[in-house]
């Protein structure tokens, strides 16, 4: 492994995505440690603490996914569902900026047994429904999108049934999500098995590889919710304590920021592009009020900026 404070040089131990490489296993894997991050998504919000836990697990998810695929633009990881919970959705760019919200029937979660511990569940908060995996990278490229069933009882259930219905990926995934020392914080662990390779010198064989990877997945599963969440337990330690045995390569952390990609000029591209009646419509008080679901961020639109805001858009470009 890297020497310990090179890994962390440009970012710190929180908030971070922490390659590694399983080196006899020819595994690839990212450790996702959230803190402050995951603390102001779920914090601006207020959700009930079943909603908060899940859609924490949900951004940790997203960080492990798109910390293991090459894209330029954004990977964006969505369910929805007829349960109580019916959208958890969080993205994140290409240099980790991620944003996250969930919308939720509030009487439907109130009726939840906080002490029942499978009210927590996804059948019991997402209900029937789908998970969406999407990376786009903009008009130029094709947009990817894999969708599977709700089928589990976890998140991390859920995606691996999709990573068995798919050829391209082999992987185990664990995510946590909790309150810790006072904030939100998250976590989570992947390992993405490599195509074997017949051909390179020293390969154990198939069935040996295969066994490989079985205690790769058996060591990361070994991994305690506590753990990933810990905020005196640094990322390369748990690295060290669930593979130094085979021998485990560290490499340096990315960062993970609280970013949201609302604007003012977005707003008012798409209110311009409204007829009359339109506006109208969507008018409260006499004003047109949007809110950015993911940062709370408030536009408000009284008629003297509407028709100021259409004045703009009919005069000619020179």
């Amino acid at each position: 492994m890297r020497e310990r404070e090179t890994l962390f040089e440009n970012t710190g131990r929180d908030d971070i995505i922490l390659p590694f490489q399983i080196d006899p296993y020819g595994l690839r894997g990212r450790l996702v440690r959230l803190g402050p991050v995951v603390d102001g998504i779920l914090g601006r919000h207020a959700y009930p603490e079943a909603v908060a836990v899940m859609l924490g697990e949900t951004v940790a998810l997203a960080a492990c996914l798109a910390g293991s695929l090459k894209y330029d633009g954004v990977f964006t990881l969505q369910t929805k569902g007829d349960g109580p919970v019916g959208v958890l959705m969080a993205d994140m760019t290409t240099d980790g900026a991620v944003r996250a919200y969930a919308t939720y029937d509030v009487d439907r979660v109130a009726a939840l047994d906080p002490a029942d511990v499978s009210a927590r569940s996804v059948p019991r908060l997402l209900g029937g429904g789908y998970i969406a995996f999407t990376v786009d990278q903009g008009s130029s490229t094709d947009r990817y999108q894999g969708i599977v069933e709700l089928s589990g009882q976890s998140l991390s259930e859920c995606t691996h049934a999709y990573f068995r219905q798919s050829e391209q990926i082999d992987a185990g995934v664990m995510i946590a999500a909790g309150r810790r020392d006072g904030g939100w914080r998250a976590g989570g662990i992947m390992v993405q098995r490599l195509p074997y390779a017949r051909d390179l010198p020293g390969r154990p064989s198939e069935d040996e590889y295969d066994d490989l990877w079985r205690s790769a997945v058996a060591l990361m599963s070994s991994t305690r919710a506590q753990e990933l969440i810990a905020s005196d337990l640094s990322p390369d330690q748990l690295l060290y304590r669930l593979f130094h045995e085979a021998g485990v390569r560290a490499y340096e952390a990315q960062p993970v920021t609280d970013t949201c990609r609302c604007s003012s000029d977005r707003v008012e591209r798409v209110l311009v592009s409204l007829s009359d009646t339109d506006i109208d419509d969507l008018k409260v008080d006499g004003a047109v009020i949007v809110n950015c679901e993911f940062c709370k961020r408030e536009w408000r639109y009284d008629d003297a900026a509407l028709d100021a805001l259409r004045s703009s858009a009919e005069r000619p470009a020179f």
